[in-house]
Protein backbone atom coordinates (compact mmCIF):
# COMPACT_ATOMS: atom_id res chain seq x y z
CA UNK A 1 0.00 0.00 0.00
CA UNK A 2 3.27 2.21 0.77
CA UNK A 3 4.66 1.58 -2.39
CA UNK A 4 1.08 2.21 -4.47
CA UNK A 5 1.04 5.69 -2.37
CA UNK A 6 4.69 6.43 -3.36
CA UNK A 7 3.74 5.52 -6.96
CA UNK A 8 0.69 8.22 -7.00
CA UNK A 9 2.92 10.74 -5.21
CA UNK A 10 5.59 10.17 -8.02
CA UNK A 11 2.76 10.31 -10.85
CA UNK A 12 1.70 13.95 -9.15
CA UNK A 13 4.54 14.90 -8.74
CA UNK A 14 5.63 13.93 -12.96
CA UNK A 15 2.13 15.52 -13.92
CA UNK A 16 2.93 18.99 -12.04
CA UNK A 17 6.91 18.78 -13.56
CA UNK A 18 5.39 18.79 -17.40
CA UNK A 19 2.70 21.21 -16.65
CA UNK A 20 5.22 23.71 -15.14
CA UNK A 21 7.40 22.96 -18.23
CA UNK A 22 4.50 23.29 -20.81
CA UNK A 23 3.48 26.22 -19.09
CA UNK A 24 7.22 27.82 -19.29
CA UNK A 25 7.18 26.28 -23.14
CA UNK A 26 3.62 28.57 -23.37
CA UNK A 27 3.99 31.42 -22.04
CA UNK A 28 7.87 32.70 -22.26
CA UNK A 29 10.24 33.61 -19.68
CA UNK A 30 8.87 36.76 -17.77
CA UNK A 31 10.02 40.15 -18.83
CA UNK A 32 12.73 41.52 -16.21
CA UNK A 33 12.09 44.98 -15.48
CA UNK A 34 13.65 47.66 -17.73
CA UNK A 35 13.51 48.85 -21.87
CA UNK A 36 13.18 46.93 -24.79
CA UNK A 37 13.15 47.60 -28.13
CA UNK A 38 9.97 45.46 -29.51
CA UNK A 39 9.45 44.98 -32.92
CA UNK A 40 6.43 42.55 -32.81
CA UNK A 41 3.58 41.35 -29.81
CA UNK A 42 1.51 38.08 -29.54
CA UNK A 43 -0.42 36.97 -27.05
CA UNK A 44 0.48 34.39 -24.27
CA UNK A 45 0.46 31.25 -25.23
CA UNK A 46 1.70 31.78 -29.04
CA UNK A 47 5.40 31.13 -28.75
CA UNK A 48 5.39 28.85 -31.75
CA UNK A 49 4.36 31.96 -33.43
CA UNK A 50 6.68 34.20 -32.02
CA UNK A 51 9.56 31.56 -32.34
CA UNK A 52 8.77 30.99 -36.33
CA UNK A 53 9.41 34.90 -36.42
CA UNK A 54 12.26 35.19 -34.66
CA UNK A 55 13.95 31.92 -36.83
CA UNK A 56 12.88 34.40 -39.51
CA UNK A 57 14.98 37.24 -38.56
CA UNK A 58 17.52 35.75 -37.29
CA UNK A 59 19.09 34.40 -40.32
CA UNK A 60 19.72 38.34 -41.10
CA UNK A 61 22.22 38.27 -38.38
CA UNK A 62 19.60 39.69 -35.99
CA UNK A 63 19.81 38.39 -32.22
CA UNK A 64 16.17 38.70 -31.09
CA UNK A 65 14.71 37.23 -28.43
CA UNK A 66 11.17 37.18 -26.59
CA UNK A 67 9.39 37.31 -23.11
CA UNK A 68 6.68 37.69 -21.59
CA UNK A 69 4.16 40.31 -19.91
CA UNK A 70 1.83 38.00 -17.77
CA UNK A 71 0.29 40.94 -16.56
CA UNK A 72 -1.34 42.01 -19.96
CA UNK A 73 -0.94 38.63 -21.43
CA UNK A 74 0.87 39.38 -24.19
CA UNK A 75 4.86 38.14 -25.85
CA UNK A 76 7.36 40.50 -26.46
CA UNK A 77 9.69 39.65 -29.45
CA UNK A 78 12.66 42.04 -28.68
CA UNK A 79 15.88 42.85 -30.57
CA UNK A 80 17.50 44.49 -26.86
CA UNK A 81 17.11 45.73 -24.00
CA UNK A 82 18.33 48.43 -21.99
CA UNK A 83 18.03 49.76 -18.31
CA UNK A 84 18.42 53.47 -19.99
CA UNK A 85 15.64 55.01 -21.50
CA UNK A 86 17.38 57.38 -23.53
CA UNK A 87 19.62 54.74 -24.89
CA UNK A 88 16.55 52.60 -25.70
CA UNK A 89 15.00 55.00 -27.79
CA UNK A 90 18.00 55.79 -29.77
CA UNK A 91 18.18 52.30 -30.58
CA UNK A 92 14.72 52.10 -31.41
CA UNK A 93 15.11 54.79 -33.87
CA UNK A 94 18.10 53.19 -35.50
CA UNK A 95 16.30 49.87 -35.32
CA UNK A 96 13.80 51.58 -37.45
CA UNK A 97 15.83 52.60 -40.28
CA UNK A 98 16.30 49.07 -41.32
CA UNK A 99 14.24 47.05 -43.19
CA UNK A 100 10.91 45.64 -41.88
CA UNK A 101 11.34 46.93 -38.35
CA UNK A 102 9.80 50.49 -39.68
CA UNK A 103 7.40 50.04 -36.27
CA UNK A 104 9.19 49.19 -33.95
CA UNK A 105 8.75 50.42 -30.46
CA UNK A 106 10.25 50.98 -26.38
CA UNK A 107 8.09 48.44 -23.95
CA UNK A 108 8.51 49.54 -20.48
CA UNK A 109 8.75 46.69 -17.74
CA UNK A 110 8.37 48.39 -14.75
CA UNK A 111 10.26 47.83 -11.50
CA UNK A 112 12.17 49.23 -9.15
CA UNK A 113 14.01 51.43 -12.07
CA UNK A 114 13.30 54.88 -11.62
CA UNK A 115 12.37 56.41 -15.04
CA UNK A 116 10.10 59.33 -15.78
CA UNK A 117 8.78 58.70 -19.39
CA UNK A 118 7.23 62.05 -19.11
CA UNK A 119 10.34 63.97 -19.55
CA UNK A 120 11.67 61.65 -22.47
CA UNK A 121 10.42 62.91 -26.12
CA UNK A 122 13.06 61.74 -28.56
CA UNK A 123 10.83 59.63 -30.90
CA UNK A 124 8.23 59.93 -33.19
CA UNK A 125 5.12 58.05 -33.38
CA UNK A 126 5.72 55.14 -36.36
CA UNK A 127 3.68 54.78 -39.38
CA UNK A 128 -0.03 53.90 -39.43
CA UNK A 129 -1.35 51.36 -41.34
CA UNK A 130 -4.36 51.79 -43.26
CA UNK A 131 -6.46 50.02 -40.32
CA UNK A 132 -5.44 52.20 -37.71
CA UNK A 133 -5.44 55.23 -39.77
CA UNK A 134 -8.97 54.81 -39.60
CA UNK A 135 -8.91 55.17 -35.66
CA UNK A 136 -11.09 58.44 -34.12
CA UNK A 137 -8.01 60.46 -32.62
CA UNK A 138 -10.10 60.97 -29.60
CA UNK A 139 -10.48 57.07 -28.69
CA UNK A 140 -7.60 56.62 -25.58
CA UNK A 141 -6.42 52.99 -26.75
CA UNK A 142 -4.37 51.99 -29.73
CA UNK A 143 -6.28 49.54 -32.26
CA UNK A 144 -3.74 46.82 -32.43
CA UNK A 145 -2.05 46.55 -36.08
CA UNK A 146 0.13 43.53 -37.80
CA UNK A 147 2.59 45.40 -39.56
CA UNK A 148 5.18 44.33 -41.68
CA UNK A 149 7.08 42.28 -39.02
CA UNK A 150 3.76 40.37 -37.59
CA UNK A 151 2.02 37.17 -38.47
CA UNK A 152 -0.21 34.61 -37.33
CA UNK A 153 -2.18 37.03 -34.67
CA UNK A 154 1.00 39.35 -34.22
CA UNK A 155 -0.30 42.75 -32.86
CA UNK A 156 1.65 46.51 -32.74
CA UNK A 157 0.69 48.83 -30.73
CA UNK A 158 0.07 52.63 -32.05
CA UNK A 159 2.40 53.69 -29.35
CA UNK A 160 5.87 54.27 -29.64
CA UNK A 161 6.78 53.77 -25.71
CA UNK A 162 4.02 52.00 -23.33
CA UNK A 163 4.19 51.22 -20.13
CA UNK A 164 3.51 47.59 -18.35
CA UNK A 165 0.56 49.17 -16.45
CA UNK A 166 -2.05 52.15 -16.97
CA UNK A 167 -0.62 55.44 -16.35
CA UNK A 168 -2.60 57.41 -13.75
CA UNK A 169 -4.69 60.33 -13.71
CA UNK A 170 -1.64 62.19 -12.37
CA UNK A 171 0.56 60.92 -14.80
CA UNK A 172 -1.58 61.52 -17.82
CA UNK A 173 -1.76 65.08 -16.83
CA UNK A 174 2.42 65.30 -16.82
CA UNK A 175 2.41 64.00 -20.48
CA UNK A 176 -0.11 66.91 -21.70
CA UNK A 177 2.00 69.49 -19.85
CA UNK A 178 4.91 68.20 -21.37
CA UNK A 179 4.70 70.06 -25.21
CA UNK A 180 6.44 67.32 -27.26
CA UNK A 181 5.69 64.14 -24.91
CA UNK A 182 5.08 60.98 -25.89
CA UNK A 183 1.68 60.02 -24.72
CA UNK A 184 1.05 56.74 -23.26
CA UNK A 185 -1.52 53.74 -24.70
CA UNK A 186 -2.74 50.89 -23.99
CA UNK A 187 -2.99 48.06 -26.42
CA UNK A 188 -7.01 47.30 -27.10
CA UNK A 189 -7.94 43.99 -26.78
CA UNK A 190 -8.92 42.77 -30.03
CA UNK A 191 -7.27 41.25 -33.10
CA UNK A 192 -7.95 42.24 -36.09
CA UNK A 193 -6.40 38.99 -38.33
CA UNK A 194 -8.44 37.94 -40.94
CA UNK A 195 -8.02 35.26 -43.95
CA UNK A 196 -5.79 36.05 -46.69
CA UNK A 197 -7.45 38.06 -49.68
CA UNK A 198 -6.92 38.78 -53.82
CA UNK A 199 -4.48 41.43 -54.06
CA UNK A 200 -7.11 43.34 -56.00
CA UNK A 201 -9.38 43.71 -52.12
CA UNK A 202 -6.03 44.20 -50.30
CA UNK A 203 -3.67 46.83 -48.88
CA UNK A 204 0.16 46.16 -49.77
CA UNK A 205 3.44 47.36 -48.30
CA UNK A 206 6.24 47.26 -51.07
CA UNK A 207 9.44 46.63 -48.68
CA UNK A 208 12.54 47.83 -50.65
CA UNK A 209 15.75 46.72 -49.13
CA UNK A 210 19.38 46.24 -48.99
CA UNK A 211 19.84 42.71 -49.22
CA UNK A 212 23.31 42.51 -47.44
CA UNK A 213 22.66 45.17 -44.37
CA UNK A 214 18.77 45.29 -44.50
CA UNK A 215 18.82 48.63 -44.23
CA UNK A 216 15.26 50.14 -46.28
CA UNK A 217 16.04 51.90 -49.30
CA UNK A 218 14.37 54.42 -51.17
CA UNK A 219 12.81 53.53 -54.78
CA UNK A 220 9.89 53.16 -56.62
CA UNK A 221 8.13 50.06 -58.40
CA UNK A 222 6.87 49.95 -61.78
CA UNK A 223 3.53 47.54 -62.24
CA UNK A 224 3.59 46.27 -65.02
CA UNK A 225 0.64 44.53 -67.57
CA UNK A 226 1.65 41.12 -68.74
CA UNK A 227 -0.64 40.90 -70.84
CA UNK A 228 -0.25 44.04 -72.86
CA UNK A 229 3.63 44.73 -72.25
CA UNK A 230 2.72 47.74 -71.01
CA UNK A 231 3.61 50.15 -67.65
CA UNK A 232 0.55 50.49 -65.58
CA UNK A 233 1.77 52.93 -62.85
CA UNK A 234 4.92 53.57 -61.07
CA UNK A 235 3.94 53.39 -57.03
CA UNK A 236 6.45 54.47 -54.23
CA UNK A 237 8.54 51.87 -52.05
CA UNK A 238 8.04 51.44 -48.57
CA UNK A 239 4.21 52.72 -48.16
CA UNK A 240 0.99 51.43 -47.41
CA UNK A 241 -0.91 51.36 -51.44
CA UNK A 242 -3.59 49.76 -53.65
CA UNK A 243 -1.98 48.31 -56.55
CA UNK A 244 -3.34 49.69 -59.95
CA UNK A 245 -5.81 47.39 -61.81
CA UNK A 246 -4.02 46.39 -65.22
CA UNK A 247 -7.76 45.59 -66.66
CA UNK A 248 -6.69 42.97 -68.64
CA UNK A 249 -7.82 39.60 -69.31
CA UNK A 250 -5.62 37.23 -66.87
CA UNK A 251 -4.49 40.01 -64.20
CA UNK A 252 -1.27 38.93 -64.39
CA UNK A 253 1.45 42.05 -63.71
CA UNK A 254 4.67 42.00 -62.89
CA UNK A 255 6.59 44.42 -60.08
CA UNK A 256 9.86 45.63 -60.72
CA UNK A 257 11.87 47.55 -58.38
CA UNK A 258 14.53 49.36 -60.62
CA UNK A 259 16.31 51.55 -58.01
CA UNK A 260 19.63 53.20 -59.23
CA UNK A 261 23.00 51.24 -57.82
CA UNK A 262 21.21 48.46 -57.26
CA UNK A 263 20.25 45.04 -59.46
CA UNK A 264 16.44 45.18 -60.34
CA UNK A 265 14.61 42.79 -58.93
CA UNK A 266 11.23 41.46 -60.22
CA UNK A 267 8.06 39.48 -58.96
CA UNK A 268 5.24 38.28 -60.48
CA UNK A 269 1.87 37.94 -59.29
CA UNK A 270 -2.30 37.81 -60.37
CA UNK A 271 -3.91 40.89 -59.35
CA UNK A 272 -7.21 39.24 -59.07
CA UNK A 273 -6.54 36.31 -57.14
CA UNK A 274 -5.25 35.09 -53.45
CA UNK A 275 -1.42 34.25 -54.40
CA UNK A 276 -0.38 30.98 -54.00
CA UNK A 277 2.47 29.01 -52.49
CA UNK A 278 4.83 30.08 -55.09
CA UNK A 279 4.85 33.56 -54.03
CA UNK A 280 5.80 32.85 -50.66
CA UNK A 281 9.79 33.65 -50.84
CA UNK A 282 8.72 37.11 -51.58
CA UNK A 283 5.27 37.72 -50.33
CA UNK A 284 3.29 37.26 -47.30
CA UNK A 285 -0.01 38.05 -45.21
CA UNK A 286 0.23 40.22 -42.83
CA UNK A 287 -3.60 40.10 -41.13
CA UNK A 288 -4.75 42.83 -42.69
CA UNK A 289 -2.39 43.59 -45.89
CA UNK A 290 0.32 42.18 -47.91
CA UNK A 291 4.15 42.47 -47.26
CA UNK A 292 5.86 42.33 -50.99
CA UNK A 293 9.92 42.01 -50.05
CA UNK A 294 12.33 43.02 -52.60
CA UNK A 295 15.96 42.39 -51.55
CA UNK A 296 18.11 44.60 -53.55
CA UNK A 297 21.84 43.46 -54.37
CA UNK A 298 24.29 46.18 -55.15
CA UNK A 299 25.74 45.75 -58.65
CA UNK A 300 28.11 43.39 -59.58
CA UNK A 301 31.24 43.77 -62.07
CA UNK A 302 29.93 43.71 -65.69
CA UNK A 303 26.93 45.29 -64.70
CA UNK A 304 25.87 48.23 -66.89
CA UNK A 305 23.11 50.86 -65.50
CA UNK A 306 21.85 54.42 -66.97
CA UNK A 307 22.11 57.59 -65.13
CA UNK A 308 18.31 58.54 -66.18
CA UNK A 309 17.98 61.25 -63.85
CA UNK A 310 20.90 62.85 -65.02
CA UNK A 311 19.81 65.85 -67.38
CA UNK A 312 22.16 68.44 -68.95
CA UNK A 313 21.23 71.57 -70.02
CA UNK A 314 21.06 72.49 -74.19
CA UNK A 315 24.16 71.52 -75.83
CA UNK A 316 26.27 71.78 -72.76
CA UNK A 317 28.54 69.48 -70.52
CA UNK A 318 26.57 71.04 -67.60
CA UNK A 319 23.69 69.30 -65.52
CA UNK A 320 20.43 70.88 -64.31
CA UNK A 321 19.80 71.50 -60.61
CA UNK A 322 17.52 68.30 -60.63
CA UNK A 323 20.14 65.46 -61.41
CA UNK A 324 22.01 65.94 -57.66
CA UNK A 325 19.35 63.19 -56.02
CA UNK A 326 20.72 60.12 -58.52
CA UNK A 327 24.67 61.76 -58.89
CA UNK A 328 24.25 61.30 -54.92
CA UNK A 329 22.75 57.85 -54.98
CA UNK A 330 25.97 57.06 -57.15
CA UNK A 331 28.06 58.87 -54.56
CA UNK A 332 26.73 56.78 -51.60
CA UNK A 333 27.43 53.52 -53.86
CA UNK A 334 31.43 54.34 -54.12
CA UNK A 335 31.43 55.14 -51.32
CA UNK A 336 30.47 52.08 -49.41
CA UNK A 337 32.44 49.96 -51.76
CA UNK A 338 36.00 51.36 -51.85
CA UNK A 339 36.85 48.49 -54.33
CA UNK A 340 34.41 49.86 -56.97
CA UNK A 341 35.94 51.05 -60.33
CA UNK A 342 33.46 52.39 -62.82
CA UNK A 343 33.42 53.45 -65.82
CA UNK A 344 31.00 56.13 -67.33
CA UNK A 345 29.92 56.14 -70.63
CA UNK A 346 28.82 59.22 -72.58
CA UNK A 347 25.91 58.82 -75.52
CA UNK A 348 24.02 61.26 -77.50
CA UNK A 349 21.60 61.98 -80.05
CA UNK A 350 23.36 61.61 -83.45
CA UNK A 351 26.43 62.54 -84.66
CA UNK A 352 26.35 65.86 -85.96
CA UNK A 353 28.61 68.63 -85.05
CA UNK A 354 26.81 71.66 -83.07
CA UNK A 355 27.11 74.60 -80.08
CA UNK A 356 29.50 73.08 -76.77
CA UNK A 357 29.74 74.63 -73.65
CA UNK A 358 31.75 73.75 -70.78
CA UNK A 359 32.40 74.94 -67.48
CA UNK A 360 34.57 77.60 -66.62
CA UNK A 361 36.90 78.32 -63.56
CA UNK A 362 34.14 78.47 -61.35
CA UNK A 363 33.39 74.94 -61.89
CA UNK A 364 29.64 75.31 -61.07
CA UNK A 365 28.18 72.20 -62.38
CA UNK A 366 24.49 72.74 -62.23
CA UNK A 367 24.01 76.01 -63.45
CA UNK A 368 25.23 78.18 -66.71
CA UNK A 369 27.51 80.42 -64.72
CA UNK A 370 28.44 83.60 -65.99
CA UNK A 371 32.26 82.16 -66.92
CA UNK A 372 31.10 78.88 -69.06
CA UNK A 373 33.38 78.40 -72.40
CA UNK A 374 30.71 78.75 -75.58
CA UNK A 375 32.26 76.85 -78.86
CA UNK A 376 32.11 73.74 -80.89
CA UNK A 377 32.16 70.11 -81.00
CA UNK A 378 31.55 66.96 -82.28
CA UNK A 379 28.71 64.70 -80.69
CA UNK A 380 31.26 62.93 -79.41
CA UNK A 381 33.05 65.53 -78.11
CA UNK A 382 30.06 66.69 -76.21
CA UNK A 383 29.50 63.02 -74.50
CA UNK A 384 32.61 63.09 -73.60
CA UNK A 385 32.69 66.15 -71.47
CA UNK A 386 29.46 65.37 -70.04
CA UNK A 387 30.82 61.74 -68.79
CA UNK A 388 33.49 64.03 -67.60
CA UNK A 389 31.42 66.52 -65.86
CA UNK A 390 30.29 63.45 -63.63
CA UNK A 391 33.34 62.56 -63.04
CA UNK A 392 34.85 65.74 -61.87
CA UNK A 393 31.79 66.23 -59.49
CA UNK A 394 32.38 62.90 -58.28
CA UNK A 395 36.19 63.79 -57.08
CA UNK A 396 35.30 66.54 -55.57
CA UNK A 397 33.25 64.64 -53.41
CA UNK A 398 36.31 62.86 -52.26
CA UNK A 399 36.47 59.79 -54.48
CA UNK A 400 40.04 59.28 -56.32
CA UNK A 401 39.94 60.09 -59.51
CA UNK A 402 41.77 56.59 -60.70
CA UNK A 403 38.66 54.48 -59.59
CA UNK A 404 36.97 56.24 -62.63
CA UNK A 405 37.59 55.64 -66.39
CA UNK A 406 35.52 57.64 -69.33
CA UNK A 407 34.31 56.34 -72.81
CA UNK A 408 33.00 58.55 -75.13
CA UNK A 409 30.14 57.06 -78.18
CA UNK A 410 28.38 60.13 -79.03
CA UNK A 411 25.99 58.48 -81.03
CA UNK A 412 27.29 55.38 -81.87
CA UNK A 413 25.39 53.69 -79.54
CA UNK A 414 21.41 55.21 -79.35
CA UNK A 415 18.67 52.88 -78.16
CA UNK A 416 16.16 54.73 -80.03
CA UNK A 417 15.77 56.44 -83.65
CA UNK A 418 17.41 60.31 -83.43
CA UNK A 419 13.62 61.33 -84.71
CA UNK A 420 11.22 59.07 -82.23
CA UNK A 421 9.56 60.52 -79.64
CA UNK A 422 11.87 58.61 -77.08
CA UNK A 423 14.92 60.44 -78.87
CA UNK A 424 15.90 61.94 -75.71
CA UNK A 425 16.45 58.77 -73.86
CA UNK A 426 19.88 58.30 -76.42
CA UNK A 427 21.24 61.32 -74.72
CA UNK A 428 22.48 59.57 -71.43
CA UNK A 429 25.65 58.31 -68.96
CA UNK A 430 26.07 54.81 -68.75
CA UNK A 431 27.28 53.44 -65.18
CA UNK A 432 30.07 50.26 -66.03
CA UNK A 433 31.27 48.56 -62.94
CA UNK A 434 34.86 47.14 -63.88
CA UNK A 435 35.97 46.15 -60.27
CA UNK A 436 34.04 45.58 -57.12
Amino acid sequence: MRSYSKGILIVLFLSQFLYLQSSAQTSGAPLASGYYVVVAAYRLGQDTYAQNYINRINKDNINAKYGADTKRNYLYVYLDYFQDFDESIQEMLETRKKAGFEEAWVRIMKGELNSNVNLLTSAEPPKQSPQVANTPPKEKEAVTSTGMNGQNGSIQPESVVEESEPATAEETEEVEEEENAVEVEMIKEEDPITEPKPVAEASVYLSLFNATDNTQIEGEVEVIDIDRARLVEKVKGNEYVSLPDPESKTGKISLIANVFGYRPVQHTIFYGQVPDDSTSHFMEWAGNHYVIKFDLARYHKGDINTLYNVFFYNDAAIMLPESKYQLNSLLTMLNENPNYRIMLHGHTNGNSRGRLITMGPSKSFFSLANDVKDGTGSAKDLSKYRAEVIKEWLVTQGVEESRIEIKAWGGGRMIHDKNSVNAKKNVRVDVEILEE
